[in-house]
């Protein structure tokens, strides 16, 4: 891809070169939320265009899907400079869309809502403010102390020791390795493609015909996920069973004490599967990163994937906003 100028800014695409370079804002906040590394977009950006600036000393990325600019995050930086950043970027969306209706700035963490709602001591300028823009509650990331992960105590884990005990006696000869991608890349896309198989045999037409439309996305994911695994420093786990790779999960570092879980997926015919590659990738995740606390990311809104995730008792809930203009 080459740069992309709207509103006379230059927009740079967002390859791997961006990496050192989002890294070093993100250094400059506190954050705890599984969106903002470079590997969660990097990876998520393989069907979609992504582009970036540098814009009031704040690391600004864009996503251009349909012809549209979004933001896939807040600009990032020093709470001085995001609110003055916050104003530019829409007005870069603004030039460039179709409608001031498509632009909008995803995941955007609590206190980046209260500086931009409250940046003044004016109370009629904070509802000017509300005016001309809408701020939406989304999802939330799913946070756990890893100890409790890993230790699975009280009434609260029994199910969860009663699966992983299960799957262990049911084989005995299964085996976890690293994740190594040129090793398992093969497997692990034979496996995804069970996985799309087996969830769409039981799910209704209509619902299945929504679940492919984004699992395309999903599956370009993967793929950059195996091709750039090393660029992006990124951690993994596979499980094997009578020989046959039937599970494989990765992660990376957010912060100093926290790790997130970016993708993971078992062969459902595989009862306790789930459970036990989970628990083994959180015991993986404390000793290389010495981390107390595991993000695994929102439920995007499933109300089954929402149940699985409190089922683990997360040890807390971080929102995450959506700024519209009205």
């Amino acid at each position: 891809m080459v740069n992309f100028t709207v509103a006379e800014q230059s927009l740079k695409p967002f390859g791997l070169e961006a990496k050192p370079i989002i890294e070093k804002y993100l250094g400059k906040i506190e954050v705890d939320v599984s969106d903002y590394t470079f590997a969660a977009n990097y990876i998520w950006l393989a069907n979609s265009s992504g582009f970036y600036a540098i814009i009031n000393d704040c690391f600004c990325l864009f996503a251009l899907t349909g012809g549209e600019l979004t933001m896939l995050l807040p600009p990032i930086g020093k709470k001085k400079y995001i609110n003055d950043a916050i104003t530019r970027c829409f007005e870069i969306m603004n030039a460039n869309n179709s409608s001031v209706y498509y632009a909008r700035i995803d995941y955007v963490q609590e206190w980046m809502v209260d500086e931009f709602v409250q940046s003044t001591d004016e109370a009629e300028n904070m509802f000017v403010m509300l005016e001309h823009f809408l701020v939406e509650k989304k999802l939330v990331d799913y946070i756990y102390a890893v100890d409790s992960l890993i230790d699975l105590r009280g009434n609260s884990y029994h199910t969860k020791r009663t699966e992983i005990n299960k799957f262990k006696k049911s084989y005995p000869d299964h085996h976890v390795e690293t994740l190594e991608s040129e090793k398992h890349k093969d497997e692990i896309m034979s496996l995804f493609n069970k996985w799309v198989s087996d969830r769409v045999k039981y799910m209704p037409k209509e619902e299945a015909e929504v679940f492919l439309e984004g699992i395309h996305q999903e599956r370009h994911a993967v793929k950059r996920m195996l091709k750039d695994y090393v660029s992006l420093n990124l951690i993994g786990l596979v499980i094997y069973i009578h020989g046959e790779l039937k599970g494989f999960t990765v992660g990376e570092k957010i912060n100093n004490d926290t790790a997130s879980v970016i993708i993971e997926k078992t062969d459902f015919e595989v009862l306790g599967c789930a459970q036990f590659i989970f628990r083994e990738f959180s015991k993986m995740l404390k000793e290389h990163y010495n981390v107390a606390y595991i993000n695994v990311g929102d439920d995007m809104g499933f109300e089954n994937l929402r149940k699985v995730k409190m089922s683990y008792r997360p040890y807390k809930l971080v929102p995450k906003y959506t700024i519209y203009q009205k």
